[in-house]
């Protein structure tokens, strides 16, 4: 009987000791950042990486700080032990069982770390190549040096950054950006419409420009182009008519309304709005399963924001053409 008292306790004991690491309150993406976006923005200065990238890495390879590697170790990037490592060392399974990882005295050592360890790496010497706010270079320069794995390494890298607007922390003074990237008149789902939507475009002075951080992928008679789900766009400019635009890329201006879903041939783009120049997609291609919805965004709006055709949106959700979707639906859009 006392043997037995003595097991459960020592079984209890061992039970508390697994969890005590799990049981805790998780962090968001947000709390995250926060708390560590001004040593990626410091690591940029000193290194040229990208803080987008770091703090994409950090979230990606921590899960935001939660993971148990990066719990019991403050190891948030990954990183293994590898030959000539001095420091202290932990196992944990990954792509194989029982993988020796570093361990760190604290986060902010596995940051420095990160940071040196990159620096000092001769496959990633190509990376530096790259400007500083160049992040789909460098994301898909880590994926091709073999820094993971996973097929998608790059893909994930880049949603996280647009998701979060992580590219604000690469621009001059980008933690201040980054602070007061919804404005003083907007909250975040204002903004992240107003960003990304053909129906409301951010007014001046009251938001930041988002034009000022997309990233061109072409420029052609004027015009910047960039590319959303691998569709190329461009944003309307003032008094811009389908038909300018359309002559612009030999494009017919029935083409370019066909291309952006829109049936009335009289309509025209309004200023600030993404005209794309190719034929959207029926599925977005990257990670993401599911769109929460913001207030008065219809089928339309989602469609336009990643480049996946009305059509789409309405027959992988059941919709009615024209339905307004209720503020945080979950939408499927893929």
């Amino acid at each position: 009987m006392t043997f037995s008292k003595k097991a459960i306790a020592l079984a209890g004991i061992l039970l508390c000791a697994s969890t005590s690491l799990t049981a805790q309150v998780r962090m968001t993406r947000e709390e995250y950042i926060d708390r560590y976006k001004s040593i990626a923005v410091a690591d940029m200065e000193r290194y040229g990486i990208p803080a987008s990238i770091t703090m994409a890495q950090g979230i990606l390879e921590s899960d935001s700080g939660n993971s148990l590697l990066s719990l019991k170790s403050n190891n948030h990037f990954g990183i293994k032990c590898k030959t000539g490592w001095k420091g202290e060392r932990v196992y944990h399974d990954d792509d194989a069982k029982g993988e020796c990882f570093r361990a760190y005295p604290s986060v902010e050592a596995s940051y420095r770390d990160h940071a040196e360890f990159l620096d000092s790496q001769p496959r990633y010497d190509s990376l530096f190549a790259y400007a500083s706010d160049d992040y789909k270079s460098w994301a898909r320069g880590l994926k091709a040096a073999g820094y993971a794995t996973a097929p998608d390494y790059a893909q994930r890298l880049i949603r996280i950054i647009e998701e979060c607007q992580l590219y604000l922390l690469d621009q001059p003074d980008g933690e201040r950006l980054y602070a007061s990237r919804f404005g003083l008149k907007h909250d975040s789902n204002e903004w992240f419409t107003s960003q990304t939507s053909v129906d409301k475009t951010a007014e001046s002075g009251t938001a930041i420009d988002p034009d000022d951080y997309r990233v061109t992928i072409n420029a052609h008679a004027g015009y910047n182009v960039y590319a959303t789900n691998g569709v190329h766009y461009v944003v309307a400019k003032e008094n811009d008519t389908f038909e300018n635009i359309g002559e612009k890329f030999r494009l017919s201006p029935r083409n370019l309304r066909r291309f952006n879903d829109l049936k009335d041939k009289k309509a025209q783009p309004l200023m600030g709005e993404v005209v794309y120049i190719e034929r959207k997609k029926k599925r977005w291609e990257g990670n993401a399963q599911h769109h929460i919805c913001r207030q008065g965004e219809t089928a339309y709006s989602v469609g336009q924001s990643y480049a996946i055709r009305t059509r789409s949106i309405e027959k992988l959700n059941r919709l009615k053409p024209g339905t307004e979707l209720e503020t945080g639906r979950q939408i499927r859009i893929k």
